[in-house]
């Protein structure tokens, strides 16, 4: 299957494959904490660099300890360079609103290169609206927190997901929510591995996913080194390409050890270009179209998806509203119930006093 680049034009008002340099969380480059404004200035660099390399958007992630991560000791398989709920705290105190996000959303306006950033809670969503970003992107382990998902549903911009922790009947059901709300919405197929071996990969289901869903923007999210995968995945009809990008692999940091340098970027950017993805062999990395998302028993879900816990003190004989409850990590801890159950208990009365941060489960309600 070739690229539909009518559905690239409709999402992003162009019509090529949109590269985006997913420079994260890696303005961060050292185990000891630095000012806000050197974690700036490492971030404006990474932009320079990208825009150089070619890229057309720069995604960063942008973090709100207080509905994210609960204040529990755990530390995530793929970096174990501190625990999550420490890590976050730092990614946060480290991107003010003002003294970061709203600065280098400015300079990636004067530079001419689109800026968006993955939130990973409604409150960081809130955040990022308040510096105008053009469309949301929603992580791997973020795709069934319907919380958030709805925030950005009522705010009309496009939504970006990543399959990397979902099954495809939990894909179905996201999909179908966005759509029937009258988003316009795109989805980057993703292994979550990090890195992820090229024996991961099922590229098949670009193909699945474009045939099933006609009216999505598909792309792919790379976890890989190198190239290869990425222009396989735009042979077989990807219509974006978000890698990683750091100025090394050796930094210290959770991402860096799978990014692009500048100078690899810019050849991949270029191979796209110049069309070599159309002399791939896709056959090697193809697999089954449909077969089971990897997603769906990715060992990173645990960590990273979300239970429903009370986001204040609430007394019993509340009805639950939306801005009562937090979708939070971790779920393997958190012990409320799942972040795909929010729109089943809104409206539902509590028959007991919940404290700030209690699970939210079956039997805090009134029947």
């Amino acid at each position: 299957m070739t690229m539909d680049i009518s559905r690239t034009k409709k999402f992003f008002g162009r019509d090529d494959v949109f590269i985006v340099a997913e420079i994260g969380k890696n303005f961060i480059q050292t185990e000891e904490d630095k000012t806000v404004e050197e974690y700036l200035g490492n971030a404006k660099k990474l932009v320079d660099e990208a825009i150089k390399a070619g890229a057309d958007a720069v995604k960063f992630q942008t973090h709100e300890i207080e509905d994210e991560q609960l204040n529990i000791d755990i530390v995530s398989p793929h970096f174990k360079g501190s625990d999550r709920y420490s890590w976050i705290t730092r990614n946060m105190n480290a991107t003010p609103l003002e003294g970061f996000w709203k600065p280098l959303k400015e300079y990636c306006d004067e530079k001419g290169i689109t800026f968006f950033s993955t939130p990973m809670s409604r409150k960081a969503a809130q955040k990022l609206d308040k510096i105008g970003v053009p469309f949301w992107k929603v992580g791997s382990g973020d795709v069934q927190d319907y919380i958030m998902l709805d925030f950005m549903i009522n705010t009309k911009k496009p939504i970006i997901i990543s399959t990397g922790m979902v099954g495809l009947s939990e894909l179905d059901k996201v999909i179908k929510h966005i759509i029937s709300k009258g988003s316009s919405l795109s989805v980057l197929y993703c292994i979550s591995q990090y890195p992820a071996p090229a024996e991961y990969f099922n590229l098949g289901t670009i193909e699945y996913l474009l045939e099933e869903y006609p009216e999505v923007v598909v792309g792919f999210s790379d976890h890989s080194i190198g190239n290869e995968l990425a222009l396989t995945a735009i042979k077989l009809g990807a219509q974006i390409i978000e890698k990683h990008f750091s100025f090394s692999r050796d930094l210290w940091g959770a991402d860096h050890r799978v990014s692009m340098t500048p100078e690899e970027f810019r050849i991949m950017v270029d191979a796209i270009g110049n069309g070599n993805y159309k002399n791939i062999d896709e056959s090697k990395y193809y697999g089954t179209k449909d077969r089971e998302l990897e997603g769906e028993n990715n060992k990173f879900r645990p960590y990273f998806n979300k239970s429903l816990m009370a986001g204040r003190d609430i007394s019993a004989g509340t009805v639950l509203t939306e801005e009562m409850i937090f979708a939070m990590r971790p779920k393997m801890y958190a012990k409320g119930l799942p972040s795909e159950n929010f729109r089943q208990i809104i409206g539902k009365k509590i028959k007991r006093d919940l404290k700030k941060y209690d699970p939210i489960t079956q039997n805090n309600f009134i029947l």
